[in-house]
């Protein structure tokens, strides 16, 4: 695939394994801005798992058997993904564009929603975590089967600093790995917390040191080659006991926008002050030039 189809990611393929790297941010080797699921981001992501899902089905129907693995990387040595893209919410919420603030919800949950659904061609997803994963970045790694992380990385929803609550998938994802009021524990403190202590809690499922989160990965697609058939067969079991409709992160978000759409100056002004943190983070101390 050709890597100037999503300006925002960066591609590669290992056909002989069955492995898909998606890595995110990639325009920001090219200039300055945020590691965050700004709009191009998440249609970029929509857009190249319409097209490997079929890609997938062809090979399947080709009588390809192999289990395909999909992961989500980032190319930010320092972000997984910091969350939504705060900027575009404070305009939203000002101008009152309900509309605007559901199609943006709406394109996250679909993306996260494929990813734990393998693209809903059988695949294995992974989530590569080697820097901060916070907000919507830490919903995009819960989203996925495995989630493989870098010993020290930051990971939370912070969203309650704002007066909001992670509105795409965390609830969902999060009571498909620890009990739901410890979710809401989680949810409601706005800690972040280390990738460590969150390998003890159960929501990582391989602690890597750091620098090894690549070969860790490797490690996990070599050990789930062993047995495809059994990987294949635990997530089929694992949507039939614990599913997370589509439809139900649909609801979902559409709580999350009406929150949103509440909220007073001074959570938008707790919103700027992160969005230009963001900017300062990765060189660019100019919101509106991402």
């Amino acid at each position: 695939m050709e890597p100037s189809l999503y300006p925002t990611l960066r591609i590669s393929t290992d056909h002989t394994a069955g492995v898909h790297w998606c890595h995110m941010h990639a325009d920001l080797a090219h200039a300055p801005g945020r590691a965050c699921f700004k709009p191009a981001l998440v249609e970029d992501i929509l857009r190249y798992q319409q097209r490997l899902t079929e890609q997938l089905w062809q090979e399947r129907r080709q009588g390809d058997a192999t289990l395909k693995h999909v992961v989500l990387a980032s190319d930010c040595p320092d972000a997984f993904n910091l969350g939504g893209d705060l900027e575009y919410f404070c305009d939203a919420i000002r101008r009152q564009d309900r509309a605007a603030l559901l199609h943006y919800a709406r394109q996250c949950v679909r993306g996260v929603h494929a990813f734990h659904d393998g693209l809903g061609a059988g695949a294995h997803s992974i989530a590569l975590v080697q820097g901060d994963a916070l907000g919507g970045g830490f919903e995009a790694a819960l989203s996925c089967h495995t989630i493989v992380a870098e010993e020290g990385v930051g990971m939370g929803l912070p969203e309650v600093l704002f007066d909001l609550f992670p509105g795409m998938g965390a609830y969902s994802f999060l009571c498909k790995r620890i009990a739901p009021h410890k979710a809401e524990q989680l949810m409601l403190s706005g800690e972040v917390l280390s990738s460590d202590e969150l390998y003890r809690m159960g929501l990582v499922d391989v602690l890597a040191p750091r620098g090894q989160g690549v070969q860790a990965v490797e490690d996990v697609i070599r050990r789930n080659r062993r047995i495809p058939h059994a990987r294949s067969a635990m997530h089929k079991v694992r949507a039939m006991a614990q599913p997370v409709s589509l439809d139900e992160l649909m609801a979902i978000t559409e709580t999350w926008v009406d929150t949103a759409l509440q909220l007073g100056e001074k959570s938008l002004r707790t919103m700027e002050r992160l969005v230009r943190a963001q900017y300062r983070r990765h060189g660019n101390g100019a919101p509106g030039q991402a």
